[in-house]
């Protein structure tokens, strides 16, 4: 992972005084885990939940099980709803939600192969990102490549929300 573009994300989200935590799937704390290294990441990380396992979105983040019968564990439609489940666990301004597939054994599909990553992000549970994305490589390679696009759209994301010292 690129350290600048991480310890950048820390100073943009401590400016504008934003907190952020993840629920993630496929990612299993990865993205939770790269932000605690950031400095001063007390300021501005409430924590993730790793939901790997399907129940653990039903059971814990309150998706609905119709939801995932239909569109698979492994689905913008599912990451999107482990996002906005998210807030009644971990209260913070940012929400980010991650799924996928990165590797064999879930519910990929010529039309969703393995690789096939979901990112959801919402403040205020309003969307502020969402990214279908495809990566090649092993499991460690299609996880990375999540985890720094992920932080990437957050990186647009807060470049494009006015400072502080702007609204005066």
């Amino acid at each position: 992972m690129k350290n600048g573009i991480m310890q950048v994300l820390g100073k943009l989200l401590i400016e504008h005084g934003l907190t952020i935590a993840f629920a993630e799937s496929a990612t299993a704390g990865w993205l939770c885990s790269e932000f605690s290294l950031i400095d001063n990441a007390g300021k501005f990380l409430k924590g993730g939940i790793a939901c790997y396992d399907a129940e653990l979105k039903k059971s814990l983040l309150g998706v609905d099980e119709k939801l995932i019968n239909q569109f698979t564990p492994e689905s913008m439609e599912v990451t999107k709803a482990i996002t906005l489940g998210l807030p009644a666990l971990i209260p913070a301004d940012i929400h980010i939600g991650v799924t996928g597939l990165a590797c064999p054994g879930g519910s990929e599909t010529p039309e969703k192969p393995v690789g096939t990553m979901f990112i959801y992000g919402c403040k205020d549970k309003e969307l502020i990102f969402s990214r279908r994305l495809n990566f090649s490589g092993d499991r460690k390679e299609i996880v990375s490549g999540t985890v720094e696009s992920c932080a990437e759209l957050l990186h647009e994301y807060l470049l494009s929300i006015p400072k502080p010292d702007e609204y005066e």
